[in-house]
């Protein structure tokens, strides 16, 4: 069972398991969970991958959109509810998007996730393996979204990456 009190961060690259093994960690606790969704639907693509993801969670999950104030949602939370916040590179790219100061949002994050307040998970991509991106705003995430993962993993009680739906223990 996850700790009463604790931030995993579950971490790898597109389609590596990891939203799947975060939401089997987290009903290892018990219900209810909260499902804090950081995505957009922006095109039917998208809606098709959010309702993949719905359509894996049962009974017992609450789901809150937070495409933007996930700093606030966190903060919302009773003590002890076991949360899975899916995932970070969404929020990020959300903040970039609409052009706001994404370091402090940043920073405003992570001083909410290093308290956490019951079984937190949180998922996000590394997208830092690939080749490098050809154009500004891609090397621009691409080093935002590493920067923000260092400074999650680093807060982390535990970090897992998970390759190939095998997740390995990093912290």
């Amino acid at each position: 069972m996850p700790d009463r009190k604790g931030l995993t961060f579950i971490i790898g690259g597109a389609r590596s398991g990891k939203s799947a093994h975060a939401e089997t960690l987290v009903t290892a606790a018990p219900a209810p969970w909260t499902y804090i969704a950081t995505a957009e639907a922006y095109d039917q693509e998208m809606r098709e991958r959010i309702a993949l993801h719905r359509s894996r969670r049962g009974e017992g999950w609450a789901t809150m959109d937070a495409p933007l104030d996930l700093a606030g949602a966190l903060a919302a939370l009773p003590d002890g509810q076991p949360v899975l916040v899916d995932c970070l590179t969404l929020w990020l790219t959300n903040h970039m998007l609409a052009e706001n100061d994404v370091e402090a949002e940043c920073l405003r994050l992570t001083d909410v996730l290093s308290r956490p307040r019951g079984p937190w998970f949180v998922v996000s991509n590394e997208v830092g393996q690939g080749i490098v991106p050809d154009n500004a705003l891609a090397r621009r995430f691409r080093d935002a979204a590493g920067r923000l993962n260092q400074q999650v993993a680093a807060i982390a009680d535990t970090v897992l990456l998970m390759v190939a739906g095998l997740p390995l223990k990093v912290k």
